[in-house]
């Protein structure tokens, strides 16, 4: 039996050696960073997984938050590092992890808009969130599209509110922030409008829904916000419009878009190239609080394997050229330092 002193000695060292009750189950320290991602389809949500693998050969655990985005939610929660919560009309069964998020994914005009405080973060109370990094910005690019049924003689948006007309409008204005608003805007379309001409309007799209207007950011992949471009398009002879010229500037301008062209082919219909408004930028991003060298390990790791990108279902692509820009927002320190290492930046 241990003699008296060495009764006390074991006692000692229990009591000294650290609980696995105070042992954080994520975060930086333990190497199991919580990231606020979006559901396997979604864009935002399949980056995440990406981030997962190509961090794992460097020892990092990535723990995903599947239902930590829907829209500006996202970077409100990587500001504000809170717990990963699941909404009611979340479907996902992944488990949550069990810790506040860290850092995150989202476009690269909702962190923008954050780090600002405008457009949809313009009445939040916390105001600009000026603690945002971005350490990686991936290409992603989708085009603000307007679609008619083609027997609908409809050749503008303007056609609706001057002739009245009864349509089954569908104005996506779930994503993309003040975007659609602004078009709707423009041509004088609101819910109670399209209602008083015997019409109906939903700001959202169902499998199997019928419509004979469409208005909304697409790309031709299965993202469940872009799915319903290729069902529409396959189901019925669209006609693709134009936005007015002056409106695509003012939205460009404002809310950090490029005027840029559908491009022929991408959907059954497109037979020329449209003018619109477009964005591109998938980020992955973090907060001042992000360890230096973290953040210098996932630049350098979505670089390596930026083969990764290539297999997925999304039209992901890198870019040294500006994967380390984005709008205002400051680089993270960390991944500035491998950038300039590579010679990407100066």
């Amino acid at each position: 039996m241990p003699s008296r002193i060495g009764r006390l000695a074991l006692f000692l060292a229990i009591m000294a050696a650290p609980s696995l009750a105070q042992t954080p189950p994520t975060g930086y320290a333990v190497r199991k960073p919580v990231l606020g991602g979006a559901c396997p389809l979604c864009p935002w949500g399949k980056m995440a997984e990406i981030v997962k693998e190509a961090m794992a050969p460097y020892g990092w655990d990535i723990q995903i938050c599947y239902v930590c985005a829907g829209g500006p939610r996202e970077a409100r929660m990587v500001a504000g590092a809170m717990m990963p919560q699941r909404r009611p009309t979340d479907t996902d069964t992944h488990p949550l992890p069990n810790g506040p998020i860290d850092f995150g994914v989202t476009g690269s005009q909702f962190l923008q808009w954050a780090y600002l405080g405008i457009d949809v973060f313009a009445n939040d109370p916390e105001g600009p969130r000026r603690h945002l990094r971005m350490v990686a910005n991936l290409q992603e690019p989708t085009w603000l599209l307007v679609a008619v049924k083609a027997d609908s003689g409809i050749t503008s948006l303007s056609d609706i509110v001057e002739k009245r007309l009864a349509v089954d409008m569908v104005a996506r204005t779930s994503i993309g922030g003040g975007v659609v608003p602004g078009i709707l805007n423009y041509y004088g379309l609101s819910k109670e409008r399209v209602e008083s001409f015997g019409g109906t309007y939903r700001g959202d799209y169902d499998h199997g829904e019928d419509a004979d207007v469409v208005i909304g950011f697409g790309s031709n992949v299965t993202a469940p916000e872009y799915v319903l471009w290729t069902e529409l398009s396959q189901r019925y002879d669209l006609k693709w419009l134009e936005l007015a010229p002056d409106l695509r500037e003012r939205l460009a301008k404002d809310l950090y878009l490029e005027q840029k062209n559908v491009p022929l082919g991408l959907f059954r219909g497109v037979d020329r190239p449209i003018p619109t408004v477009a964005r591109t930028g998938t980020v992955i991003y973090g907060r001042t609080d992000m360890p230096d060298d973290f953040a210098y390990t996932l630049a350098k790791a979505m670089d390596e394997h930026q083969e990764l990108l290539q297999w997925s279902h999304m039209n992901f692509s890198y870019n040294w050229r500006t994967v380390w820009k984005a709008f205002d927002v400051p680089l993270h320190p960390g991944a500035a330092r491998y950038y300039r290492e590579r010679g990407y930046m100066k």
